[in-house]
């Protein structure tokens, strides 16, 4: 019971899927022999120096990784002398004060980007203390940060642990944020995950990755997956060079639908629907390597830290190592409207939350049925004061509004695509598939109406009124809605069975959006220009890319895939037997 979900643990051995089939566990090859399995497997690697760091990310469970490889040591007649970096951190109390400023006090969602670092929840003469034993065959310092004891010759072992496994562990109270000695609630933990540990954690990983000599996946407690970290950056080297796709996680939700569950059937069936596909989430997604059929997950923050410049391009000076646009599905195929919410301006996300640049999104149509339709925009005459009273109202007394007093309503087609620039009222209707594009950032969603239903455990979800009435724009009414808020789509190139389709996105979004149409057997050569290319077949069964570089690989439905911009160029074939659409975004070019 270490963790909690129905979501099934992502397989060692997996088998690529046929055409047409979405796969759950895309992997990028790194050769044969490359992927070893076991304890037994990590300590041939261990017994072959005198001192071991074991470094590595927060939800491991450090405690059975210790007894597990003790007792493989111990298997070929080895004692070693353990030392738990934790025994260097600062008292509780002291690391709960630092961090204390950070996690937003009573607000059970958003807090502030920590502005420590990881040296910061340790004493640092504790740390100086914890020094490899020149009498001992084998030293091994273990744990987070168990690298800043600073052990010059020692093999440095890297554990990682894919965030959605560090959620569901934390669910069944098997882990606890950095520095703590106990787990608490799962969504507090999952604040100081998002606004603390993951901040400081992910800054270490990205100085310690040039000198890791063994990446271990540990999301499976008994049988680790490990390769050689020369064979992790190749692979990356490789992948920001060709292209990638990440590993998607999916999540019920009170408004969730089916359209996941039945287009995706070997997904598992124990829950009541699928709200959220994170298709391309990076902050939480992994990237899966593969040799002789078996897999092993990194976090995909390896990949941005190894070479942003070949992943995002002309971007790199504005976004550094984050990773700008974010794909993810909202299924809400016989299910619930989404909650009426807006995002936060640019200057109010700094300020409160740390982030450098805000949540500006689309609504791209994957697939609806007749009645789909999304609220998007206020109605011409709008009065503030009045509709925060009907909002207020409800919350207090459970009183329904009558949103579209207020609210715009707009019927959904296929391939439609709606504007959300930061401010926006929006939400999604029922009987859609939402291909959302968006920037990154993912969890500023201020919640003004949720239509009075429960979340899945039983609670009201948190909404959050005043922060949206302080990121209203009050101004996207009316007719302005339709010139600023529906794109107008066009096409503007074509050639030999197929055409490009521009979506032109607001003014304040950083990213365009395009859909290339072919016709079966038709290809098209597109440059990158200077930008990662992110892409998903939203109609048609299968696509194959070819890169520059020589490198191929075919995307079903519904897959969402990168080219970065580092791949200079590459094709896109139709090998299925019906037209197929691609949508593609990429960043704008200044000035447009």
């Amino acid at each position: 019971m270490y963790r909690k979900t129905s979501q099934d643990l992502a397989p060692i051995e997996h088998s690529p899927t046929q055409a047409g089939q979405y796969d759950l566990y895309p992997a990028f090859s790194v050769g044969d022999g490359k992927i070893s399995i076991g304890y037994d497997a990590v300590t041939e690697h261990m017994t072959k120096h005198s001192q071991v760091i074991i470094d590595g990310y927060i939800g491991v469970l450090w405690d059975d990784l210790r007894e597990q490889l003790d007792l493989a040591l111990n298997n070929r007649g080895i004692s070693a002398r353990w030392m738990d970096i934790r025994t260097a951190h600062l008292p509780e109390a002291t690391i709960d004060s630092l961090v204390m400023p950070f996690l937003g006090g009573d607000d059970p969602i958003f807090g502030t980007r920590f502005t420590g670092t990881l040296k910061d929840f340790f004493d640092a003469d504790k740390i100086s203390s914890l020094m490899p034993n020149r009498d001992a065959s084998l030293s091994i310092i273990y744990g987070c940060g168990a690298a800043l004891a600073g052990w010059e010759d020692a093999l440095l072992i890297y554990v990682d642990m894919p965030k959605n496994e560090i959620q569901f562990r934390s669910r069944a109270g098997s882990v606890t944020n950095l520095g703590a000695t106990s787990p608490g609630a799962p969504k507090p933990m999952y604040k100081r995950f998002y606004f603390v540990d993951w901040v400081v954690l992910n800054d270490h990983k990205a100085l310690l990755l040039p000198k890791i000599d063994l990446i271990v996946d540990s999301q499976r407690p008994d049988t680790p997956v490990l390769t050689s970290g020369d064979t992790m950056r190749e692979a990356l080297t490789a992948m920001s060079r060709n292209y990638f796709r990440v590993r998607p996680w999916f999540e019920p939700g009170a408004w969730g639908g089916q359209w996941i569950k039945e287009k995706i059937p070997q997904l598992p069936r124990d829950v009541p629907n699928y709200a959220w596909s994170f298709e391309l989430i990076v902050p939480e997604n992994g990237l899966m390597l593969e040799s002789d059929g078996c897999l092993l997950e990194i976090s995909f923050d390896f990949l941005m830290y190894h070479d942003n410049q070949a992943i995002i391009g002309d971007s790199a000076g504005r976004f550094g190592c984050e990773f700008p646009i974010r794909f993810d599905f909202l299924d809400t195929f016989d299910g619930g409207n989404l909650s009426l919410q807006c995002h936060p301006r640019p200057e109010y996300i700094k300020y409160h939350f740390g982030e450098t640049y805000t949540q500006d999104e689309t609504y791209y149509i994957l697939d609806c049925k007749p009645d789909a339709q999304v609220y998007l925009g206020f109605q011409a005459g709008i009065n503030p004061a009045e509709f925060r009273t009907a909002l207020e109202k409800s919350q207090v007394e459970g009183i329904t509004v009558d949103v579209e007093k207020f609210v715009q309503v707009h019927p959904a087609h296929k391939h439609d695509l709606f504007l959300i620039p930061n401010g926006t009222v929006h939400c999604s209707g029922v009987n859609s598939l939402v291909l959302e594009i968006s920037a990154t950032p993912y969890i500023f969603t201020f919640k003004m109406y949720d239509w009075l239903r429960l979340d899945l455990d039983g609670k009201p979800r948190p909404i959050n009124i005043e922060r949206a009435f302080e990121n209203l724009r009050f101004e996207l009414q009316g007719d302005a809605v339709q010139r600023e808020l529906l794109s107008q789509p066009s096409q503007i190139a074509q050639g030999d069975g197929w055409k490009l389709i521009h979506l032109p996105t607001h003014a304040r979004h950083f990213y365009d959006v395009f859909r290339y149409e072919l016709n079966a057997g038709a290809s098209v050569d597109i440059e990158t220009n200077g930008s990662v290319q992110v892409m998903s077949l939203v109609e048609g069964v299968t696509i194959l890319l070819e890169t520059a570089h020589g490198m191929t690989q075919q995307f079903n439905y519904a897959e969402t895939f990168v080219v970065p911009a580092g791949a200079g160029k590459f094709r896109l074939l139709n090998n299925g037997d019906q037209t197929a659409k691609v949508i593609l975004s990429n960043m704008k070019v200044a000035g447009e």
